[in-house]
């Protein structure tokens, strides 16, 4: 099983290429700074604006609620933040690694006037600034197929949820259906690097996106990893045919 993308060697993938470990962060860093200021755009773009579906259906399952707290991780921009908030969740904490990505959450934010009850923080997905059993909800959308080591950002997820607490991961995943995963695959090499450029400027951006979907386990090698970090319960739900799942666990 494959519990991250490194290797022995301290490398790892950074999409198709191999790089050192300790050099992914501060690419990845670079990718979201680039994009940042049209990173949504950009989502509507690349999915036709299917990804506001999915975080929608990602929403409906968490259902939030005023007494429950919620860590957004990964999520710079805000999108689950305000969805969480927008159907009566408690205070959210939005932990990002990339500064300019949270400085586009905060504006937006302010623009929403939902300045009570959120709470911005730069921070690794694999080494969070969050204590131990502090928070009832752990989210990451879209975001755990650019950490470096993905069972350790798992671990930490169950190490700040409380009993009782609830991991739910939304990230692009395998096709399951065979003739729409070639003309998905065709789309994406052969569309997005170009749309990208011409939107955002950095067309190698794009490329690196969708080549790390690629690079992303599928199902059922995520779900194996969800249940190895010690979650019960966990379940995968497929989104348009596989194009994107939900992973779900529970911390007993």
């Amino acid at each position: 099983m494959t519990n991250s993308h490194s290797h022995n060697d301290g490398t790892t993938h950074f999409g198709f290429k191999t790089v050192a470990e300790n050099e992914k962060v501060s690419l990845v860093r670079g990718v979201f700074d680039s994009v940042a200021s049209k990173y949504d755009l950009m989502n509507d773009l690349m999915s036709a604006g299917v990804h506001r579906l999915w975080k929608s259906a990602f929403l409906d399952m968490l259902r939030p609620r005023p007494d429950q707290t919620l860590l957004d991780v990964g999520g710079g921009t805000g999108d689950i933040a305000f969805g969480w908030k927008k159907r009566g969740g408690g205070p959210v904490t939005v932990c990002d690694i990339n500064r300019e990505m949270l400085s586009v959450g905060r504006d937006r934010a302010v623009d929403r006037n939902l300045l009570n009850g959120l709470t911005w923080v730069c921070g690794n997905a694999e080494d969070l600034p969050i204590p131990d059993r502090s928070v009832d909800r752990y989210t990451i959308a879209f975001c755990l197929r650019n950490v470096t080591h993905w069972d350790r950002a798992i671990a930490e997820a169950y190490r700040v949820l409380r009993p009782g607490g609830r991991f739910m991961c939304l990230e692009f995943s395998r096709v399951i259906v065979p003739g729409l995963r070639e003309a998905y695959d065709s789309y994406s090499f052969n569309v997005l690097p170009k749309v990208g450029g011409m939107v955002t400027g950095n067309a190698e951006a794009y490329q690196y996106l969708v080549e790390s979907i690629r690079k992303f386990p599928p199902q059922e090698e995520m779900a194996a990893m969800v249940e190895a970090a010690g979650f019960a319960r966990v379940e995968v739900r497929n989104l348009s045919a596989g194009i994107a799942a939900i992973h779900s666990g529970w911390r007993l």
